[in-house]
C-alpha cells in the first residue's frame, strides 16, 4: 500500500495541475478553446472515417457504413477548412437541443400537475432550458463561449479535487513511513 501510495501521489499532483491549467486557460481563452476542440473532433471524424471505409473496402461491414466513413472523412476535411462553421454549427445545435427539451419538460410538468407535486421544478427547469436555448440561437458565439466556460469550470474544479487527493495520498504515505 505505501509503495502504491508514493507511486501514485506525484500522478495524481501532475494530473491536477494539468487539469487546473486547461481549466484556466478554457476560461481565458473560451474561443480558442473551443476551436481547440473543433480541431479534436477533425482528428476524430478523419480516423473514424478512414477506419470505416477500410472497413466497408475489406467488406467487413455494410456499405452504409462506408457511406458514413465518407462523410466522416468530409466532416473532417470541412471542419478544419472552416472551424468556425463547425463551432457555430455544434452551438446553433446545442441551442435548438436546449429549445426542444425545456419546451418538452413545461410539457411534462403541465401533465404532471394533478399526479405529483413540485411539478413546478421541471417546469422551471424547462422554462430555462428554453431560455438559455434561444439566448444561443440569437447569440451563437455566447453559447460557444458558454460551453468552454462550463468545459473550464469543469476542468479547475476536478483539478483542484485531484491535488487535494494527491496531498491526502502524500499524508497517508507519509505517516505510514512514519509509524515503520
Amino acid at each position: 500500500m505505501l509503495v502504491l501510495a508514493r507511486e501514485t501521489t506525484g500522478l495524481l499532483i501532475a494530473r491536477g495541475v494539468l487539469a487546473v491549467l486547461f481549466g484556466l486557460l478554457a476560461l481565458i481563452w473560451p474561443i480558442a478553446t473551443v476551436f481547440g476542440l473543433a480541431v479534436l473532433f477533425a482528428v476524430y471524424a478523419l480516423i473514424d472515417g478512414i477506419g470505416l471505409l477500410v472497413a466497408a473496402f475489406r467488406r467487413q461491414v455494410s456499405p452504409a457504413t462506408g457511406l458514413a466513413g465518407a462523410i466522416g472523412v468530409i466532416l473532417a476535411v470541412m471542419t478544419v477548412v472552416w472551424p468556425g462553421i463547425t463551432v457555430l454549427a455544434l452551438a446553433i445545435m446545442a441551442g435548438a437541443w436546449a429549445v426542444v427539451t425545456g419546451v418538452g419538460e413545461i410539457v411534462t410538468a403541465v401533465r404532471l400537475r394533478k399526479q405529483i407535486q413540485g411539478e413546478v421544478w421541471l417546469g422551471l427547469a424547462g422554462g430555462l432550458s428554453v431560455i438559455a436555448g434561444l439566448v444561443i440561437l440569437l447569440q451563437p458565439i455566447a453559447g460557444v463561449i458558454g460551453i468552454a466556460a462550463v468545459l473550464g469550470v469543469f476542468a479547475l474544479l476536478y483539478g483542484i479535487a485531484l491535488l487535494l487527493l494527491g496531498y491526502r495520498v502524500h499524508k497517508v504515505a507519509k505517516s505510514a513511513e512514519a509509524l515503520r
